[in-house]
């Protein structure tokens, strides 16, 4: 049987695109069944004493979130699908970044139509329609993981932790044994943390 995979997911971080593009190289290569989760920084930032700069990046984070959470209630077959063309966008065409409510609606209606989904789908982003239930799928992670966390959360069967935080594309073979090493910890339930400080940024040339 497939290892069950959950993935939480801001489109907004660039760890977690690249933490994404990972456990998509590990499709191939090992039998795993993902299910990719909208989770929110604006949601985990709200009524955090943060700069305004930051402040303005998480009112613009509101809006594809949103719309991820749209298509996990009504397509959850294209989340992932759509993740990875709005992912793309973001973070290889110069898009990441934006500041203030709506700064992202070009990219969503791009990748939207991109993926194949109807159009009607960014009517929310502007909203607080379904606020409730981007709220309840962003607690859904940090409830996994057991405290406050950022993105990316992974979940290997039972257990969840946030990360992994790559900076570079593993490919091939080598995607594969960080996996495997991943979910040996996971496998262990009396572990809880190993961390170092992160001395680059994540790579994202040439589309990795």
């Amino acid at each position: 049987m497939p290892t069950t995979v959950k993935f939480y997911f801001d489109v907004a971080c660039p760890f977690a695109w690249k933490t994404s593009q990972w456990i998509r190289e590990v499709e191939s290569h090992r039998d795993i069944d993902v299910e990719w989760i909208p989770m929110s920084l604006s949601v985990l930032n709200e009524d955090q004493d943060i700069p305004e700069e930051y402040a303005e990046k998480q009112k613009a984070n509101w809006g594809p979130a949103r719309v991820f959470t749209k298509v996990k209630n009504e397509l959850p077959e294209k989340v992932g699908e759509l993740y990875e063309v709005m992912g793309t966008i973001v973070h290889h065409e110069n898009e990441a970044g934006k500041d203030g409510f709506g700064a992202y609606d070009d990219v969503i209606a791009r990748a939207l139509e991109k993926a194949g989904i109807d159009a009607s789908f960014a009517e929310v982003a502007n909203t607080e329609e379904l606020d409730a239930d981007l709220r309840a799928y962003h607690q859904q992670g940090q409830d996994a993981v057991g405290d406050t966390s950022g993105t990316p959360i992974v979940q290997i069967e039972d257990n969840a932790f946030f990360g992994p935080v790559i900076t570079r594309f593993p490919d091939g073979e080598e995607a594969a044994q960080l996996f495997d090493a991943y979910a040996a910890l996971a496998a262990y339930p009396y572990f809880f943390e190993m961390k170092r400080n992160r001395t680059e940024a994540p790579q994202l040339d040439n589309g990795n």
